[in-house]
C-alpha cells in the first residue's frame, strides 16, 4: 500500500498557475473518477482510493493508487486533466508518500499550512472534499481512515493550542487595506459578489464598519438575499452589475465561476461614470473573479489573494509559540496512523491463518463424526480429535523448520517457540 499527497500551494506556485490547476465544485466528483480510472489505465492491480482538495490556496491529491511510482502517476493525472504541459506543473508540485501525506493532511486541517495560520475554513473544505470523494466512490479503508484521524487532529489542535487565537484572516485583511484607500468606510458603499462562506465572513467584517450602504451580488437572488438581510444590506443579481457597478467604492468578490465576472471594459465605464472615484477591489477567488488587467487602471486597487499575504502576516507573532506543540501533537497522531497502516498489512495473513484453521478443522470434526457414528467411545474421540487437530496445526512449522537452511532455520528456531508458547 502507498498513500501520497500530490498538488501545490501559495507557497510552491504563483496566483497565474494555482488557478490553471483549480478544480470546481462541479469538477471535483469528475476528477475522482477520472484519477481511479487514470490509475487502473497505468497498472494499479486493485481499485484506487482517490480524493481532490481545492481551494483558493492549494490544489492537492490525496490517493492509495496501488502501482508503482504513484507520485509521477498522480502528478500527471493533473496536468492531464487540465490539459497543462507536464514540464510547466511538475517543478511546483509536491510530491508526498507515506507519512509524509499523512503529516502534510494534519497540518493542512489544523490550519499550520495555511496563508492564514490557523485559519479555520480549511478543515470545513477539507469535510467538503472528503464528503465529494466518498460519494464519487473515492473513499476506501485507508483514505476515510485518513480523513477522520485528520478531522479529530485539527480538533485536537485547535482545543488544546493558541493556534487559531489572534486570528488576522483574509477579510480582517481586506479591511485593513481598504482603510488605507478611504479615511472612513462608513462613508462608503460595499458590494460583495457571491455568496459563499468567506464572503460571509468578509461581510461580516465590513459591516462592523457601518458602511453607508452594503450589496450582495448573486446568481442565486434568494440566497444572496437570505445574506444581506443579516447585514441590512439589499441584494442584485449577477447579470445587474454591469448597469451598477459604477455605485460601488469598495467591491470584494470570490465565487466559483470558472471564468471571470468583471472584464476590462466594465471597470473602465465604471470608472468614467465615477468621474475617476477611486474603487478598492478584492479579487478572492481562484480562478480569479476579475480579469488581472483592471489593475493597470489609475483609479483601480485590485488586490488579490496573494496580494493579502502580507498584511495577513503581521500580527502572526502571537499564535507561532503555538506552532511547535501543535507539530508535537501532529507527530504523534502521525506515528499513530502508521501504526495502523502497519497493522492493516498483517490482515490478510491473519484472515488466512483462520481459513486455514477452519478447513483443518472441520476435517478433524468430520472424522470425529464418523468415530461417533460407528459407536466408539466418547473419550476415544475426544483424544483422536485434539490430537488430529494438534498434528495437523504442527505439520506447517515442522515442515518449514524441516526444509529450512542456515540464518532462515535459526530465525524460526527463535520464532516457533514464541509462537507456540503454551498459556495457562
Amino acid at each position: 500500500m502507498q498513500l501520497l499527497a500530490v498538488g501545490l500551494n501559495h507557497t510552491t506556485a504563483p496566483l497565474s498557475l494555482r488557478e490553471k490547476l483549480s478544480f470546481s465544485p462541479e469538477q471535483i466528483s469528475q476528477a475522482v473518477v477520472g484519477a481511479r480510472t487514470w490509475f487502473a489505465r497505468h497498472g494499479a492491480c486493485s481499485e484506487a482510493e482517490v480524493a481532490v482538495l481545492s481551494t483558493c490556496n492549494r490544489t492537492e491529491l490525496y490517493a492509495v493508487p496501488h502501482i508503482e511510482q504513484a507520485c509521477d502517476t498522480a502528478a500527471q493525472f493533473l496536468a492531464d486533466f487540465h490539459r497543462l504541459p507536464y514540464s510547466e506543473l511538475r517543478p511546483h508540485l509536491y510530491t508526498l508518500p507515506q507519512d509524509n501525506a499523512v503529516r502534510h493532511a494534519f497540518r493542512v486541517a489544523s490550519g499550520l499550512d495555511s496563508m492564514v495560520l490557523g485559519e479555520p475554513q480549511i478543515l470545513g473544505q477539507m469535510k467538503e472534499a472528503a464528503r465529494q470523494a466518498d460519494e464519487a466512490g473515492g473513499l476506501g479503508t485507508y483514505l476515510h481512515q485518513l480523513f477522520q484521524r485528520t478531522f479529530a487532529v485539527a480538533k485536537e489542535v485547535r482545543s488544546t493550542t493558541e493556534i487559531g487565537a489572534h486570528s488576522v484572516s483574509m477579510a480582517a485583511a481586506a479591511v485593513r487595506l481598504a482603510q488605507r484607500i478611504f479615511d472612513n468606510i462608513s462613508d462608503q458603499h460595499v458590494l460583495f459578489i457571491g455568496a459563499g462562506e468567506m464572503i460571509e465572513l468578509c461581510a461580516t467584517h465590513f459591516a462592523a464598519q457601518n458602511p453607508k450602504s452594503l450589496c450582495i451580488a448573486n446568481r442565486s437572488l434568494d440566497r444572496g438575499e437570505n445574506l444581506a438581510r443579516r447585514f441590512n444590506g439589499r441584494a442584485i443579481r449577477l447579470a445587474d452589475l454591469s448597469r451598477c457597478l459604477h455605485e460601488f467604492d469598495i467591491i470584494v468578490s470570490c465565487t466559483a465561476s470558472s471564468l471571470p465576472l468583471i472584464g476590462l471594459g466594465l471597470v473602465e465605464r465604471a470608472i468614467k461614470t465615477r468621474k475617476h472615484r477611486p474603487i478598492f477591489m478584492v479579487d478572492l477567488a481562484v480562478p480569479r473573479d476579475i480579469e488581472s488587467e483592471v489593475a493597470q487602471l489609475d483609479d483601480v486597487f485590485l488586490y488579490t489573494v496573494d496580494d493579502l499575504a502580507s498584511v495577513v502576516q503581521s500580527g502572526l507573532e502571537n499564535r507561532h509559540a503555538a506552532v511547535a506543540q501543535a507539530e508535537a501533537i501532529i507527530e504523534t497522531r502521525v506515528q499513530s496512523f502508521m501504526h495502523w497502516v502497519d497493522a492493516r498489512h498483517v490482515v490478510p495473513v491473519i484472515q488466512d491463518l483462520h481459513e486455514n484453521s477452519e478447513i483443518l478443522r472441520q476435517i478433524e470434526l468430520e472424522r470425529a463424526h464418523k468415530m461417533l457414528a460407528r459407536g466408539e467411545n466418547i473419550e476415544v474421540v475426544l483424544d483422536a480429535l485434539s490430537k488430529g487437530l494438534t498434528a495437523k496445526f504442527l505439520h506447517g512449522p515442522q515442515q518449514a523448520l524441516h526444509h529450512a537452511q542456515g540464518e532462515d532455520r535459526a530465525h524460526l528456531v527463535r520464532l516457533l517457540p514464541q509462537l507456540f508458547r503454551t498459556r495457562r
